[in-house]
């Protein structure tokens, strides 16, 4: 297994070097199935997250051509994960899917597939942000607003 097969699957799952490197041995050098592994893994880890208590966040907004705008409440555990680069991505990423999909509320939000990428809910694509940030993320609140 060559370093520069831990680093690519690094890059295209966000996962540590040592979970890379575990999935790539169980995997035998497939790196599709090693990709599929750590997916897996780290939706259980997000699993194991989900009671623990969510005292940061952040608050992101979106006005879409002035005549829809989104307001949302994405909590985090700790300030650190707050402020960070996937954090944010993750916040803009979802007030853009609520803009274009509508969600009724916080239930029927987790249940829509994906706006950017329908082979995955918004559910999974949190816990993809979960196991990638170690910490528990869920959306408090938000409200839509259309002319």
């Amino acid at each position: 297994m060559a370093i520069s097969d831990i680093q690519r699957l690094r890059e295209a799952t966000g996962a540590g070097v040592m979970e890379c490197k575990k999935a790539l041995q169980d995997s035998g050098g497939d790196f599709d199935k090693a990709k599929d592994l750590i997916n897996e893994r780290g939706l259980v880890k997000a699993e194991k997250k989900g009671d623990r208590q969510t005292g940061a966040g952040l608050l992101e907004s979106y006005i879409h051509n002035g005549r829809v705008g989104v307001l949302l409440e994405l909590r985090c555990e700790t300030d650190f994960v707050a402020r960070s680069e996937p954090m944010k991505e993750l916040s803009h990423n979802l007030v853009m899917h609520i803009a274009a999909m509508d969600p009724e509320n916080i239930e029927s939000l987790l249940t829509q597939l994906y706006v950017k990428d329908e082979s995955q809910t918004v559910d999974n694509l949190i816990k993809q942000a979960v196991a990638k940030l170690g910490e528990n993320l869920k959306v408090a609140r938000f409200a839509r607003y259309e002319l």
